[in-house]
């Protein structure tokens, strides 16, 4: 199962942001994560959430579309859409790596083929990064270090300036971050559901929804960890929640 595309709106218009969230909700398979109208707001969102894909305004009150991809991180610049109501700045938008670029109106068609270069191009920089993904992580253990496949990671949770790394009812320390180790399990088969917590989506034997978009995880070792609220949706896409109470 592919995870949800996790997309940023960037919009100045909150018409225009209504409108294409409301286009992308008749989509399976999208996970809206953030909404700005500002450039500094995006360029902030951008460094925080990492979306795969943001659809891009050009024209902003602050500085343009082309000034908020100029300040993201290049290691993890997401897959840009540009949308706006001006044609003269196509060749630039590509020039600049862009996937594609609405002209406002666009249809919910024109939409769909967009996510379709979306997904495409996602894919191909997955198989890339893939191929470069740490099959083992070396943890210490004593004067040794012990090398724990990443398959047999049930979940990693925060300890103040290291990680624990659960495996059954073993406990692994790393001295990492979340968002480091975040970045080297397979976002296939993992899921951040909490700014201190990441689980293996296979790990998971069953779901209690306690309402106000939080959950409680139960680990098939018997772990119980609860979400945060900011995490509510990609649980639900990556668990395919739609539809049941929160």
């Amino acid at each position: 199962m592919q995870p949800p595309l996790r997309v940023a709106l960037v919009d100045d218009e909150p018409m225009a942001r209504t409108r294409l969230r409301r286009m992308l909700g008749h989509e399976p398979g999208i996970d809206v994560v953030a909404e700005c109208s500002t450039g500094d707001a995006a360029i902030a969102a951008l460094r925080r959430l990492r979306p795969d894909v943001v659809f891009l305004d050009i024209h902003l009150p602050d500085l343009t579309g082309f000034g908020v991809l100029a300040a993201a991180d290049a290691a993890s610049r997401p897959n840009v859409v540009f949308v706006t109501a001006h044609a003269e700045h196509a060749v630039q938008a590509f020039d600049a790596g862009a996937v594609d670029y609405l002209l406002k109106p666009y249809s919910l068609e024109r939409l769909r083929a967009a996510l379709e270069r979306v997904r495409v191009s996602r894919s191909a920089v997955s198989q890339s990064r893939d191929a470069r993904l740490p099959d083992r992580f070396a943890v210490p253990v004593g004067a040794r270090l012990r090398l724990i496949s990443a398959s047999a990671i049930d979940c990693v949770i925060a300890q103040s300036n290291y990680v624990e790394l659960h495996v059954g009812a073993e406990r692994h320390v790393m001295r990492e971050t979340m968002s480091s180790m975040e970045s080297r399990l397979d976002p296939e088969r993992f899921i951040r559901i909490h700014r201190s917590r990441i689980v293996r989506l296979d790990a998971v034997s069953d779901i209690e929804m306690l309402g106000a978009g939080q959950y409680v995880l139960r680990l098939a070792s018997g772990l119980r960890l609860s979400s945060g609220p900011s995490y509510r949706r990609r649980i639900v896409s990556a668990f395919g929640l739609r539809g049941h109470p929160a």
